[in-house]
């Protein structure tokens, strides 16, 4: 079973490519957050999760979905962050969740994909991130091969940078920007709904034909990224930024 978690479509799409080279069943993150309900998942084959980096580590979501989630036996379970550049200390932080859920950890692996967090920094152009996801192919062809060889990821030891960005850093990092105070629909909103529909908190209603926030966010970027009109900011930083989505609605 491939699960995954995506705001804008990175790790959707190296999800997808796994499960299609494996011949793996899908299970979406999201959906299941929405559902709000407590699954127990049975497979045969190894367990692997994908999902993007938040402050150097797996979304606080995932990692609280999983740990409520239920897993028949002690599988093995691969990790996949997607992200713009380092994972930091994720790994440690992921092998403790599989002690926790008596998975049998099989490693932590990055791949680099095009930056979606247009609320705080620059996305890249069109050429550019063609370029990113060609490269980020090969990177997951990598990945695809060692649990095709039931062979763990390579594993790698983190600096005190990364285990200071993964640790400390995430905590703080959280607390003073991950909500959603600051986002806003501009006049250029058609009502559409879909940012609502797209949220996997659940976080947005529509209120008068406009989006509103109420307050549970984990800045997956589905809202901003998404919207089709662009009407959707992110305080004065998003403005003439270019939006990233590519997850297939």
């Amino acid at each position: 079973m491939v699960f995954y978690f995506s705001g804008t479509g990175n790790s959707a799409l190296v999800a997808r490519q796994i499960a299609e080279s494996l011949g793996d069943e899908m299970i979406s993150i999201n959906q299941c957050l929405k559902e709000k309900e407590t699954k127990i998942f049975r497979a045969k084959e190894p367990l692997i999760f994908v999902a993007p980096t938040y402050a150097w580590q797996m979304p606080k979501v995932v990692h609280r979905w999983i740990q409520e989630s239920g897993f028949q036996n002690r599988q093995k379970a691969y990790f996949v962050l997607t992200c713009a550049g380092s994972i930091g200390n994720a790994a440690a932080y992921a092998k403790k969740l599989c002690l926790e859920k008596n998975l049998l950890f099989c490693g932590l692996a990055p791949v680099i994909m095009p930056n979606n967090y247009v609320a705080l920094s620059n996305t890249p152009d069109k050429k550019e991130c063609d370029e990113i996801l060609e490269k980020a192919r090969e990177q997951t062809d990598e990945l695809i091969a060692l649990i095709q060889q039931d062979r763990p990821f390579p594993e790698s030891h983190a600096s005190f940078k990364e285990k200071l960005s993964s640790g400390p850093v995430n905590t703080l990092y959280y607390s003073l920007f991950v909500h959603d105070q600051g986002f806003a629909a501009t006049d250029a909103c058609v009502s559409c709904g879909k940012c609502q529909k797209r949220c996997p908190l659940d976080n947005i209603s529509m209120e008068n034909g406009r989006p509103l926030w109420k307050g549970n966010c984990t800045h997956c970027m589905a809202c901003i990224g998404g919207c089709p009109a662009e009407a959707i900011e992110y305080k004065k930083s998003s403005k003439n930024r270019r939006r990233y989505y590519i997850m297939e609605d």
